[in-house]
């Protein structure tokens, strides 16, 4: 009798679970070389966003601060609806809120995309804490200044989080950004220097909207 009621309440968290699936449509490109992050959707590019990697250079190698090349994933999605400037200590909100490039202050900020590596190059990527996230220190977007992570601007971090699911893929590259996005129609801003950032026109993919995993375990920058 007892395993029997285990098994029915079980069976609604497997079919929870299930329901939960891949956000497949949008794809990340971060190029280390341009300091640019863009964001596709069905290959057409639909956000630009200037970024910063890592200020020890490129690598994977749990203790190198390197930003990881290659395949990765958005494992995690920490900090839904957060106001902008919330700063995260081991992916929880502290109820401290930062303006941007508040003096003395480098605390991860706003919003947090935590990346698994999908290739061998960049295994320890999860485990090293390896983020996409809103920084506090805005002034240093463009040129690499992390340690490891990828840091971006409050208000781009939170549109990226908006428009992206868990399971998205990642791909950092060391070079710059193609001209068009591979295997797919011109994208949007082809041939025009990059823009302010917009939002996506486009809503939240239903991927996207689903419940952060507040995970607790020390944290890089």
């Amino acid at each position: 009798m007892l395993r029997c009621r285990f098994v029915v309440f079980l069976l609604p968290l497997l079919l929870l679970a299930s329901c939960v699936t891949k956000d497949t449509d949008h794809k990340v490109l971060i190029s280390v070389a341009d300091q640019t992050l863009e964001l596709y959707r069905k290959n057409v590019v639909i956000a630009r966003y200037p970024i910063s990697t890592s200020k020890f250079g490129l690598g994977d190698h749990p203790g190198s601060r390197g930003t990881p090349l290659g395949r990765l994933e958005i494992a995690r999605k920490i900090g839904a609806g957060a106001p902008l400037g919330t700063v995260f200590k081991s992916r929880r909100p502290t109820g401290e809120i930062l303006k941007p490039d508040a003096p003395g202050r480098d605390p991860i900020v706003t919003r947090i995309l935590w990346l698994k590596g999908l290739d061998p190059e960049n295994r320890h990527a999860f485990d090293r804490f390896i983020y996409i996230h809103g920084t506090a220190e805005e002034r240093n977007i463009g040129h690499p200044a992390s340690y490891g992570c990828i840091r971006m601007r409050s208000v781009d971090v939170r549109r990226l989080f908006n428009n992206i699911g868990s399971g998205a893929e990642v791909d950092i590259i060391p070079g710059p950004l193609p001209d068009l996005p591979p295997g797919g129609p011109a994208p949007a801003m082809a041939g025009a220097p990059a823009p302010s950032p917009q939002p996506s026109p486009l809503p939240p993919s239903p991927a996207a909207t689903a419940k952060a995993d507040p995970i607790s375990a020390p944290a890089t920058r």
